[in-house]
């Protein structure tokens, strides 16, 4: 009874659902801060159970919200979309919805492509927030529940940046939009590993040069 109180109606697959009371709510994103502390912590073993524990609630409990853990990993990087889009939104002004790409708007005129950059790359010194990406890519390598939910959100991902491509350079072909953004998304990913200081070190000048090249794919 008293996981049915917190949810009224759950969306498909574990997803956000708009009938989950304000208590719902709030347990829901609770249950999302317990599942992204075990997995920077735990990786691959960050279990439901683990997270259940880490949360301090039953597992059933936890299933009424999210029923397997691909469910799971998927809210959790949809609130950090969200979250990115959000900082976008307060720092450029560039605002649009997570699973509607194309209605992008700016206010106070287009967006200022190297604005949107600076955005991006400064998400990348939060060293939990770079942790817990690493940490679904491996489980996304072992996991083909999540690699399918991994792809969706790289898919969403990409084509948020290939509407703002668009937006800018409404001359370029729709095939040549999308290669730009599927390029800015590797280019600034990958970086994510070097800058981190997981797979290198980072300096003043790569970073100047990373932010050069990534602009010019977005504005060329």
């Amino acid at each position: 009874m008293e996981e049915r109180q917190g949810m009224e109606e759950q969306g498909p697959g574990g997803g956000k659902a708009s009938g989950l009371t304000r208590q719902g709510s709030v347990r829901r994103a609770s249950l999302l801060d317990a599942a992204e502390a075990v997995l920077v912590a735990k990786g691959a073993d960050a279990s439901l159970r683990a997270i259940a524990g880490e949360a301090g609630v039953r597992v059933g409990h936890l299933q009424h919200y999210f029923p397997a853990r691909a469910d799971l990993i998927k809210a959790v990087l949809e609130r950090a979309l969200d979250r990115s889009l959000e900082r976008l939104a307060q720092t450029t002004g560039l605002r649009t919805v997570r699973d509607d790409p194309s209605a992008i708007e700016s206010s106070g005129g287009p967006a200022n492509p190297g604005e949107v950059v600076a955005v991006l790359l400064a998400e990348q010194e939060d060293p939990q927030l770079v942790r817990l990406y690493v940490e679904v890519w491996a489980l996304a390598a072992r996991d083909e529940d999540i690699a399918v939910v991994v792809r969706e959100f790289y898919r969403k991902y990409v084509a948020h940046v290939e509407a703002f491509v668009r937006q800018g350079r409404p001359d370029w072909p729709d095939a040549f939009c999308r290669a730009r953004a599927e390029t800015f998304v590797a280019l600034v990913e990958g970086a994510a590993l070097l800058r981190s200081g997981i797979a290198g070190s980072r300096s003043d000048a790569m970073d100047a040069q990373l932010a050069w090249c990534a602009v010019q794919l977005l504005r060329d």
